[in-house]
């Protein structure tokens, strides 16, 4: 990725629209997107591998199959360990409804 604190990370936007943007992320083993906010949402889908997704101080393993939705404004960060992860972002540059930050096929309650 082009942004400094992003390592071992390739990005490509796949549609860029108002409103709208998809991009996918492949992430290396020991890859890391530093912890930052954005002044939208992102909804962040796990494709394929595993890794770790946070925001604020939560912090949850993710891996295939699972979203979250990186509110406005609030620090989040997405990273690996030792195997690779491929990500959908959705991004709503124009804003869009809040929703909740959990992830949506995780119990936070097993944390």
């Amino acid at each position: 990725m082009p942004r400094p604190g992003c390592v071992n990370v390739e990005g490509k936007v796949l549609l860029a629209r108002e409103g709208l943007v998809l991009a996918m992320l492949k992430l290396d083993a020991e890859a890391t997107i530093d912890e930052h906010a954005a002044p939208y949402e992102i909804d962040v889908v796990c494709l394929e591998g595993e890794g770790f997704i946070s925001v604020e101080d939560r912090v949850w393993a993710f891996r295939r199959g699972l979203t979250l939705t990186w509110p406005a404004g609030r620090v989040h960060r997405l990273w690996t360990a030792d195997t690779a992860m491929v990500t959908l972002m959705v991004e709503r540059p124009g804003g869009a409804a809040p929703r909740s930050p959990l992830p949506s096929t995780i119990d936070s309650r097993n944390e």
